[in-house]
């Protein structure tokens, strides 16, 4: 007997409950069904940046360098290849240290594309959140005590309590969020607050950040505290736009800039969000294809049969990813904006490139985020790490999109140029866009 959209099964009962069960659970995945099967998040070992420095460190192939005035905080860059020019400072109390953060106090952070650092002065740890390709965000810290054998602990409970709910798509994941601070740094709670990606206007930016940059007449919420929630944007303080030096807001000793860098700023709210969308959609088609099996086993069917399901959770991952990829939500700037520092330049510089020197790493900063908008974290662990049938789909999806004369309206931010200059890029830098694309292309 063959039902309605499903495999062949022996036991009709039992088929239909199978798939009934199937079809309940293409809805979102519950806020703690990582620490199932297929994910285990807690209960399964990371394999990441961070973990493995943490092996060569106990094995005395390499070590960390102290500083009496920042601790393990320069070492730590250095060991995993983060850049100083990606430094961005928040002031509000939002995050483990809070205690210790104010607006005479920031927490600085650093990032790459794969790792996130924590800094605050006079802190007790240095935080570390990776990109795991397989488990999503780990989050580590680092005691600021010296000694020879440095050890990062992993964290899970106390950082999923905020780093694994709604505020990161129901995955261990990062937050970027823009409050309006008191004078100490607190949030104004009763005033709200605004989650920071790709899709949030610059106006609603920012609030509780330190920001060093030049953006024109375009305004954002940074180096500013608050009394209330203003009324309207021409409400806010203009003193704390096109600001290039904070050394009236906060000494800078014990940090290794003074600058909170506008365009790392804006390359860190994209990549946050593009790493959470990786995540949400690896632990979807992984549960859908673990549950496929289970349902496969235990109806004694063959262990390639597709349930409806299982392609409902395909299609709806590869489409999530393409249309976060490709920036489909992006909120256009208004004017040029400008950092302070050399991070344009150096994140730039880092590539791929194609033979026309064009790169996913180009930045426009006119009109928009990206020259060529599609995320370069195309190029990531985590990208790769995805389930094949999932990469497989993301990739047909994107090619008839790029090939598209009229891609339809999500896309039509993309001029027939973007598309070709993109699809030309991704055909020279990326061998698995390749593979999956028509020979004849």
């Amino acid at each position: 007997m063959r039902l309605p959209g499903g495999p062949t099964g022996k036991n009709p009962l039992s088929a239909v409950i199978a798939l009934a069960l199937a079809l309940l659970a293409t809805s979102a995945v519950a806020e703690d069904d990582f620490e199932l099967a297929p994910i285990r998040y807690s209960a399964s070992t990371p394999d990441n940046p961070l973990s493995r420095l943490q092996a060569r460190l106990d094995a005395g192939e390499t070590t960390l360098a102290w500083d009496d005035s920042s601790g393990w905080l320069g070492g730590v860059l250095a060991a995993l290849e983060v850049p100083t020019s990606s430094q961005t400072l928040v002031f509000s109390k939002t995050s483990l240290q809070q205690t210790r953060i104010s607006p005479r106090n920031p927490r600085a952070l650093y990032f790459n594309d794969d790792v996130y650092i924590g800094y605050v002065r006079s802190g007790e740890v240095v935080e570390v959140s990776v990109a795991d390709p397989a488990l999503g965000t780990v989050f580590y810290s680092l005691e600021q005590v010296p000694g020879e054998h440095p050890r990062f602990e992993r964290r899970t409970e106390d950082c999923l309590l905020c780093h694994g709910g709604s505020q990161t798509r129901g995955v261990p994941g990062h937050i970027v969020r823009s409050v309006y601070p008191s004078r100490s740094g607190q949030p104004i709670f009763s005033a709200g607050s605004h989650r920071v990606d790709d899709s949030t206007p610059l106006a609603d930016r920012w609030g509780g950040w330190y920001v060093t940059g030049r953006h024109g007449d375009q305004r954002h919420l940074g180096n500013l505290t608050f009394d209330a929630r203003p009324a309207t944007a021409a409400e806010a303080d203009p003193s704390g736009l096109n600001v290039t030096d904070l050394g009236d807001r906060f000494g800078p000793k014990g940090y290794l800039t003074g600058h909170s860098d506008l365009v790392a700023l804006s390359v860190l709210a994209h990549q946050a969000a593009a790493h959470n969308a990786l995540t949400r959609a690896s632990f979807d088609v992984r549960a859908a294809l673990y549950r496929e099996a289970a349902l496969n086993r235990d109806l004694d069917q063959a262990p390639d049969s597709r349930w409806p399901s299982t392609n409902t959770v395909l299609d709806g991952a590869a489409k999530a990813l393409v249309e976060c990829f490709l920036f489909c939500d992006e909120a256009p700037l208004a004017g040029p904006i400008e950092g302070t520092t050399t991070f344009a330049t150096d994140f730039a510089a880092r590539g791929p490139t194609d033979g026309a020197g064009r790169s996913l790493r180009q930045l426009d900063l006119e009109r928009r985020l990206f020259r060529h908008p599609c995320s370069f974290l195309v190029y990531s662990p985590s990208f790769d790490a995805l389930p094949a049938e999932l990469r497989a789909r993301f990739w047909a999806r994107i090619d008839a999109v790029l090939k598209a004369s009229d891609p339809g309206p999500r896309f039509a931010h993309l001029s027939a140029d973007d598309r070709r200059a993109i699809r030309a890029i991704l055909v020279a830098t990326k061998p698995d866009a390749v593979a999956h694309w028509p020979a004849a292309d």
